[in-house]
């Protein structure tokens, strides 16, 4: 047997007025999201569990099938797997965002989608300031990683820089004093940076602050191997997916020209998927951009973003049938991303899935809508993946 799971981040939504009420996936032109559901089914799925908060890091690792509430140590550990970062027990790992803030105000959370070879000159003026205490690590783009030694922060919970997008960012920083000195030191450095007077020249936004969230220790999983016996490959931009990969003991594939974001490289993406299924059982192939641009709330680009995915991963996908008669294929995104709140929210997702274990439903579209029609409803990821491998949808 040979499985893919192709993610859409963020792809779920509210019912939207301006759509005729419907969701952005229900509006977009989706002709092979919709050809899954009608070749097998279609339902709903709740991959974040009671008491986490809705985001990549809980909604993937639960849809392949690692439940959050035993193996989640915080976001930041994952991505740092990701990047070949071996925390030690006395160390924690932060997500280290580039940021723009304007008047008080959090203007990008990405810095303006900042490229990582702009990133890059970013970092290594930011290393200046490693020592025996902490460290800045290179991620990709936006999204770098800081490694701080002996630090409890317990008391306090680091907030996510896309939920507060447009707002004030008084008291919305650490608490704890140690970050509150490198966060302070390193929007020093980023006043000087080469790299941030030219953007500011070239007339894009500087990277003005770095912010800290997704805090962790060393986190450890049981290998696809080890729980199914298959092996895998992950196909993502993200570092935040790499990671669970690695932890997964997955192959990590890097493409080219994977950007995370609109018009990324889907022919590399989907090339990359047709190799790795002639050496492995399973890949999971994941597009950011309809995350990316829920979080801009442009409800366009995030309808573009949808049609993209359809057309360029998931129907090359559906065409790997030709080469692989036993191959089940499963769709959904991880969590919902409201494009009218720019953030994640809590809240099932639909997920379709075909393959020669599973039996042809009713559905004759892919939505919110077609999933809560078919009254098919799975309560964790990790129940959704096991029917999925194992071939529970039959009936």
């Amino acid at each position: 047997m040979k499985y893919v799971i192709a993610v859409g981040d963020g792809m779920a939504d509210e019912f939207i007025e301006e759509l005729g009420s419907k969701s952005p996936v229900e509006y977009a032109n989706t002709p092979n999201l919709d050809l899954v559901a009608q070749k097998g089914i279609c339902g709903m799925v709740d991959l974040i569990p009671k008491g986490f908060a809705p985001g990549s890091d809980i909604g993937n690792m639960s849809l392949m099938g690692y439940a959050p509430q035993k193996y989640h140590t915080g976001r930041a550990p994952i991505e740092a797997a990701s990047i070949g970062i071996k925390l030690a027990e006395n160390e924690t790992a932060f997500r280290c965002n580039l940021v723009t803030i304007k008047d008080g105000i959090l203007d990008d959370y990405s810095a303006g989608h900042i490229t990582t070879e702009s990133a890059s000159e970013i970092i290594s003026d930011l290393q200046k300031l490693n020592c025996e205490k902490y460290r800045f690590y290179l991620g990709t783009q936006y999204r770098h990683i800081l490694v701080v030694k002996d630090i409890e922060i317990k008391e306090e919970t680091l907030t996510p820089p896309h939920d507060v997008i447009s707002q004030k960012i008084a008291n919305r920083g650490p608490k704890n004093v140690i970050l509150q000195e490198i966060c302070e030191k390193a929007r020093e450095i980023l006043k000087n940076c080469a790299q941030n007077k030219k953007r500011i020249e070239e007339k894009q936004k500087p990277a003005t602050d770095i912010w800290l969230w997704g805090e962790g220790h060393a986190a450890k999983y049981p290998s696809l191997q080890e729980r199914y016996g298959i092996t895998g490959a992950v196909i993502s931009a993200v570092d935040l997916v790499k990671g669970i990969g690695v932890l997964a003991g997955m192959e990590v594939v890097n493409v080219e020209g994977a950007t995370g974001y609109l018009g990324t490289n889907y022919a590399g993406k989907v090339a990359a998927c047709r190799e790795a299924l002639k050496k492995h059982d399973f890949a999971l192939v994941h597009l950011e951009a309809p995350d990316e641009t829920s979080h801009e709330g442009d409800l366009k680009k995030k309808i573009q973003a949808i049609e993209e995915y359809d057309k360029f991963i998931v129907g090359e996908i559906i065409k790997m049938q030709s080469e692989y008669a036993d191959l089940s294929v499963m769709v959904l995104p991880d969590h919902p991303t409201f494009v009218r709140t720019k953030t994640h929210a809590l809240g099932k997702v639909p997920f379709a899935v075909f393959g020669p274990k599973v039996v042809k439903g009713n559905s004759k579209s892919y939505c919110e809508r077609s999933g809560e029609a078919s009254k098919i409803v799975i309560n964790s990821g990790e129940e959704l993946f096991d029917k999925f491998i194992k071939g529970g949808f039959v009936g």
